[in-house]
């Protein structure tokens, strides 16, 4: 999977794609990330690429020209047997899910990601790009955090970039529930101890227990994703046997 980036600050976004799980997964080959500065693509001696407002208004708004040569690279640059999509991250986009971040990783193989800036962008930008995407119902100086996590969320779903397939099968989100509690040592902290499932070696019951306990922390702080999801009425005995002695507990 390619990820490219447009933006007018490269600077702010490099450090974060050389981090971590991006940076081993791009130094393995199995993620190619690059950043483009759409400052090269700007118009006269300043490579301007806003202006003010049709119609008037505050603040200035990013010209279509500029974005759009520099989309028509991206797509230019990539091989004849890429499926490219390109992006727009805007508030006024679908927003980033992992349900979103599945069908990316699912249709594409280079995500061409264009950052806005200032007021926004010309609305002629958006009859260039395949989907506008938001990452939720507030505003954000630029969309550079936002172009960054749909890199890291579709990358962590690609073959071999987490190292254990299973990890990404099991985060949070990946299906109607919550990722289950976790924890490590030690087994007593400050007063809060793990729970004695977890210590007792028997996988069977480590297995239920972080069923319930998922079903039981997305109840209390996500209800709306079981209501989404399937149908919880019918749970396994052993399931609801956990339930019960947790909430038995509170």
């Amino acid at each position: 999977m390619k990820f490219e980036i447009l933006t007018v600050v490269p600077d702010a976004i490099g450090a974060y794609l050389q981090a971590s799980i991006l940076g081993r997964a791009q130094a393995a080959g199995e993620i190619q990330c690059s950043v483009t500065n759409l400052r090269e693509y700007g118009k006269g001696k300043h490579r301007q690429l806003d202006d003010a407002p049709y119609g008037g208004g505050s603040g200035m708004v990013m010209q279509a020209g500029p974005i759009v040569e520099a989309i028509e690279a991206a797509r230019d640059g990539a091989q004849p047997d890429d499926r490219t999509g390109v992006l727009l991250m805007s508030p006024g986009g679908r927003t980033l899910d992992q349900t979103l971040a599945a069908e990316l990783a699912e249709s594409y193989d280079h995500l061409v990601l264009v950052c806005g800036r200032y007021e926004g962008v010309d609305a002629r930008v958006l009859a260039f790009v395949d989907m506008e995407v938001s990452l939720g119902d507030f505003v954000i100086t630029g969309g550079e955090l936002a172009a960054l996590s749909v890199v890291d969320a579709v990358a962590r779903l690609q073959p071999k970039v987490l190292g254990n397939d299973n990890s990404s099968r099991e985060e949070s989100f990946q299906g109607p529930s919550l990722e289950y509690p976790q924890y490590t040592r030690p087994a007593s902290f400050r007063g809060l101890d793990v729970p004695p499932v977890l210590l007792s070696g028997d996988h069977e019951k480590i297995r239920l227990w972080r069923d319930a306990a998922a079903l039981q922390r997305t109840r209390t702080m996500r209800p709306d994703l079981l209501e989404q999801g399937k149908d919880h009425s019918n749970l396994p005995a052993e399931i609801s046997k956990a339930l019960d002695s947790m909430d038995s507990e509170e």
